[in-house]
């Protein structure tokens, strides 16, 4: 019985959604790219397995500071565990999924 249970939760492991929020700074081009850059990668490395929030910290000062934000675009990977946090524009996707530890099956 505690073989079936370590399966199952390995394999629910496998299915973890992923929750990011990404904060940027209104709609600067840079801003731009880097939710398009995010969401191209999130719908190739993780589609239907992720949530992603984008706040502009200009629209949104308070979530910015509960964030810690101190440079932006920033992303953080709230969910699986450990938090991971990126600054950038996303375009490097191996960097991407290698600083968000991002699980590719």
């Amino acid at each position: 019985m505690k073989r079936r249970r370590v399966a199952r939760r390995r394999k629910k492991s496998l299915v973890e959604k992923y929750v990011l929020r990404l904060y940027v700074t209104g709609q600067t081009p840079r801003s731009l790219a880097s939710v398009e850059n995010l969401r191209r990668l999130c719908e190739k490395y993780l589609k239907g397995r992720f949530d992603l929030e984008v706040v502009d910290i200009y629209q949104q000062p308070a979530l910015a500071a509960e964030g810690q934000i101190i440079a932006a675009p920033t992303v953080i990977k709230l969910m699986p565990l450990p938090l991971r946090r990126l600054v950038g524009d996303f375009s490097d996707q191996g960097r991407v999924v290698l600083g968000l530890d991002i699980k590719t099956a």
